[in-house]
Formats: C-alpha cells, sequence, structure tokens
C-alpha cells in the first residue's frame, strides 16, 4: 500500500535554520544542520534500497507560498505569504510503498527522532494513505 508521510514546520523554523532565533524556535548552526541533513539522507538511502521510497520532496519555506482562492464575487484572489510566522503548514512528504501501517510508522517514529537543536519545536508525523480508486491496492 502506498503512504503518504508528510513533516510540518512554520516559517519560524525555516528562519531558524537559516540562523534567526525567534520565541518559537531557537537558531541552527552548521553542525546541526548537516547533522539534520545526514540523517535525512540516510534515511532516504534506505528506504531507496528497500524498495520502499516512491518520491520525497522538502517544500520551500511558507513566506514564499501562494494561496488562491475565490473571492465573494467569484473572482480569483491571490495571496502572497498567507501564512503568519508560526501556522504550521507541511514542510516535506515522502510518498512510501509499505507493507502495513504498522512499517509506516515504523518509519515515522524514526524521522522523529531527526536531530533538532534543544528546544525546537516537536510536530507529528502525519501519515495518510493514497487512495489509489482500486480495492486491490
Amino acid at each position: 500500500m502506498k503512504y503518504l508521510m508528510m513533516v510540518q514546520a512554520a516559517q519560524a523554523d525555516y528562519d531558524a535554520m537559516g540562523g534567526r532565533a525567534s520565541g518559537h524556535s531557537p537558531a541552527w548552526n552548521e553542525k546541526e544542520l548537516r547533522a539534520m541533513f545526514a540523517f535525512m539522507e540516510e534515511l532516504n538511502d534506505e528506504l531507496t534500497d528497500s524498495g520502499e521510497l516512491v518520491d520525497t520532496r522538502a517544500l520551500v519555506e511558507p513566506a514564499r507560498t501562494r494561496l488562491v482562492d475565490l473571492g465573494p464575487d467569484g473572482r480569483a484572489r491571490i495571496a502572497e505569504d498567507p501564512y503568519g510566522p508560526t501556522e504550521v503548514v507541511m514542510a516535506g512528504y515522502w510518498v512510501l510503498d509499505c507493507e502495513s501501517p504498522e512499517r509506516v510508522t515504523e518509519i515515522a517514529e524514526r524521522v522523529l527522532r531527526c536531530p533538532v537543536p534543544e528546544g525546537s519545536p516537536e510536530y507529528p508525523v502525519v501519515i495518510r494513505p493514497i487512495d489509489t480508486g482500486r480495492p486491490d491496492e
């Protein structure tokens, strides 16, 4: 079965990774960034080797987001940077092909152990089965 596994962050977290601390998140240093990237690279390599990784991507900071909706007049409205500095959004994802919900949960638990600076916010990892529209998958 295929699953979408998502990690979350806020603009303040992206700012912190760029060395700008806030009341929401401490500043990261180069060593902490390298540790996080190494952790993720090792995880992705293992998931590739096991055949479970279908796709993975990190998303750019929320400040570079564009939100498009319909206004009361039915015309499209565009909002640039629609999120506040601490509003949590999806920061990245994996599409995984795992044998069971238990296996994808093991992977999510591992992601929760990614090294971050002390005092960083903790977010859950979200797992959602992908609906293929076919009962056999």
